[in-house]
């Protein structure tokens, strides 16, 4: 009910009690006549309009700062009555407004309106709320059609010409940029949760006692492992957490497109799922380090390991260094802390960008791969 309903109901109560108190039969009849029509918009709002909502976003999935567009097409699915409503339509955090006037049946309107992809993250976009009212202004009454779609605005993805060699372990000596590898056992180790079973030694874990699972390694391919340092405590900025984004997707990307081994590793979870919407819907929590470098210790998922990180990691870089013996390659990518002094060491390379376009020119000028 609007303010305006509202006061006739109130007017149209005291109407009714002076009309029959005082025998005023007039006051009765403007009463009663206000209630009839607080009934009737009642009635008219209530009526629900047949209505038919299909989006398709142009593309659902883009890079921060490229153009997304949303098609909404809206049909009255309704046989006999022609439809005029407000209708909005929720796009982010803004609503967009969407004409229905005089929609007749069987018939649709189409609209097409930007997505917002300033941001990296998951655009939510629908559901159509559609606001009808009474012609008095007495009631109005609103109601959602349609599901909510979403757009995808990945990190943005920086050009790399430059691509680790590797220096994987091989029973002939270190191989420098073998295109094709072989898989060859490398050692033995404890099953853990997660380990396929048919890489379990048969005979080994029944002369131990408890499972045992092979280890096997590429003795050729180089393999990328990046570790995206994604705890609060690390960036002061939100901006500079965004630029550590920008440049794991650059990376992943340049590895794909060399076909080379990659994968994607987060401190504060385990990342499942393709890589770029991992880097669209990670945020920032709470983790530990030591835990994710004890595991990325044990487990030896490659021969490059890139550490990225922002101004409140700069301190755990030591500590990453450490893994030099596991991984031949250390990288550490350092974002949003250039008034800081250097860091200095000969057990990994450290880049110190601002943002994602310097940290790629930093990477095409390393020379210690």
């Amino acid at each position: 009910m609007t303010a305006r309903g509202i006061g006739l109901l109130v007017a149209a109560v005291a109407l009714l009690a002076a009309g029959f108190t005082f025998g005023y039969p007039d006051l009765a009849l403007l009463g009663a006549a206000a209630v009839v029509a607080a009934g009737c918009a009642v009635a008219f709002a209530f009526w629900r309009p047949r209505l038919g909502v299909r989006r398709v976003a142009e593309p659902d999935r883009v890079a921060r700062g490229e153009p997304a567009r949303m098609r909404l097409t809206v049909s009255n699915t309704s046989r006999l009555r022609a439809a005029s409503m407000i209708a909005t339509d929720r796009c982010g955090g803004t609503a967009v407004p969407v004409p229905l006037l005089r929609l007749r049946p069987g018939k649709d309107t189409t609209v097409e309106y930007p997505v917002p992809t300033s941001r990296r993250g998951i655009v939510p976009i629908g559901p159509l709320r559609v606001t009808r009212g009474d012609p008095l202004g007495l009631v109005t009454l609103a109601r959602t059609y349609g599901d909510v779609a979403t757009v995808w605005v990945h990190p943005r993805i920086h050009l790399l010409r430059a691509t680790p060699a590797g220096m994987a372990r091989s029973l002939d000596g270190r191989i420098d940029k073998v295109p094709h590898g072989t898989i060859t056992f490398d050692a033995l180790r404890e099953y853990v949760v997660g380990d396929e079973l048919r890489r379990v030694h048969w005979r080994s874990s029944a002369k131990v006692g408890e499972l045992m699972v092979r280890e096997q390694l590429d003795t050729s391919e180089p393999t990328i492992v990046v570790l995206l340092d994604d705890r609060d405590t690390a960036y002061p900025d939100p901006e500079a957490f965004e630029s550590a984004c920008e440049a794991a997707a650059s990376i992943v990307a340049a590895a794909v497109r060399e076909d080379l081994p990659v994968g994607l590793h987060l401190v504060t979870s385990v990342a499942t799922g393709p890589y770029l919407d991992v880097l669209t819907e990670v945020s920032l929590a709470g983790g530990d380090l030591e835990a994710t470098l004890r595991r990325l210790r044990a487990q030896r998922l490659g021969d490059t390991l890139v550490f990225l990180t922002g101004p409140g990691g700069r301190a755990d870089l030591g500590t990453v260094s450490s893994l030099r013996g596991t991984y031949p390659v250390v990288l550490a990518g350092l974002f949003g802390d250039r008034d800081a002094a250097p860091v200095a060491g000969d057990r990994m390379i450290v880049i110190e960008a601002a943002d994602g376009s310097e940290f790629a020119a930093a990477w095409d000028g390393v020379r210690g791969w």
